[in-house]
């Protein structure tokens, strides 16, 4: 081969070209992803329900000089995925990364006393956005024979806590589909990779309400106190990881369940 025809990779850009979809983009750990992976040179699909936060982390990218788009989502509802994937194909003709990031969470009373309505809410943007993501995105990813598919999932799928019952249930389940996706696509040859993303207590906005009604010692001594390491974690922390399972280092990596946690799963 000519030296020529030989593709130039640009060691400060290697996702360049690649487009990654990111679900609940607009802020915390999923903005923290957006940014990491489009400053590496990927285009930035920003998905979820809060357009204000997305184009806020859009201008972000934006200003950093990266590429990216805002595809408002409702992540619970499968027609508006399907019309975010016809766009984004129309748009790239591609899917290489899909980061199913969007989650809410819960703290609930003793299960018996738990109202439907709630036990519906959390499993519809924990598990059932996930299914959605993977049934609109893994066909553009199989029809190149290539992707990468990272589900952020939760300690709370190895460590149960009983007042956090529908959660621990969803991230559970989150871990066991991302482990059926990757050994179903590994049998069938195809080269998509389905891993899963296990924090413990990042600093985000769903654990500041405890810093506002217990004050930051308090809170910080309540939320890392099985945390071996003593700290929260940061939202870079996760987003490390992920840029990590979708970066051809990790090329040999699928099922897999990585643990950011400061230790908690060890003990």
């Amino acid at each position: 081969m000519d030296v020529t025809q030989v593709p130039v990779v640009n060691p400060a850009k290697p996702l360049a070209g690649q487009v990654a979809i990111v679900t609940g983009g607009g802020r915390g750990i999923g903005a923290a992803i957006a940014k990491k992976l489009a400053s590496l040179g990927a285009a930035a699909v920003l998905c979820g329900r809060t357009a204000s936060d997305l184009q806020s982390t859009a201008d972000e990218i934006v200003k950093a000089g990266g590429r990216v788009e805002v595809v408002p989502c409702d992540v619970t509802d499968l027609r508006s995925f399907e019309y975010a994937a016809a766009r984004i194909d129309s748009s790239f003709g591609r899917a290489d990364i899909l980061v199913n990031n969007a989650g809410v969470g819960s703290f609930n009373e003793p299960l018996h006393l738990l109202p439907p309505a709630e036990w519906e809410r959390i499993l519809n943007t924990n598990l059932r956005a996930v299914y959605y993501a993977i049934l609109t995105f893994a066909p553009i990813m199989i029809r190149a024979y290539s992707g990468h598919i990272i589900n952020i999932s939760s300690l709370a799928a190895f460590k149960i806590d009983p007042a956090y019952t529908v959660y621990n249930t969803a991230k559970a389940a989150v871990a066991a589909l991302t482990k059926s996706v990757a050994i179903d696509c590994a049998r069938q040859k195809i080269d998509v990779r389905c891993n899963s993303v296990h924090p413990a207590f990042i600093r985000t906005g769903i654990v500041e309400y405890l810093f506002e009604q217990l004050g930051e010692e308090e809170a910080l001594r309540k939320l890392t106190r099985g945390i071996p390491m003593k700290r929260l974690g940061e939202v870079d922390d996760v987003a490390y990881a992920v840029l990590y399972l979708a970066s051809d280092e990790s090329r040999f990596v699928t099922a897999a369940e990585m643990r950011i946690d400061g230790g908690a799963s060890a003990v």
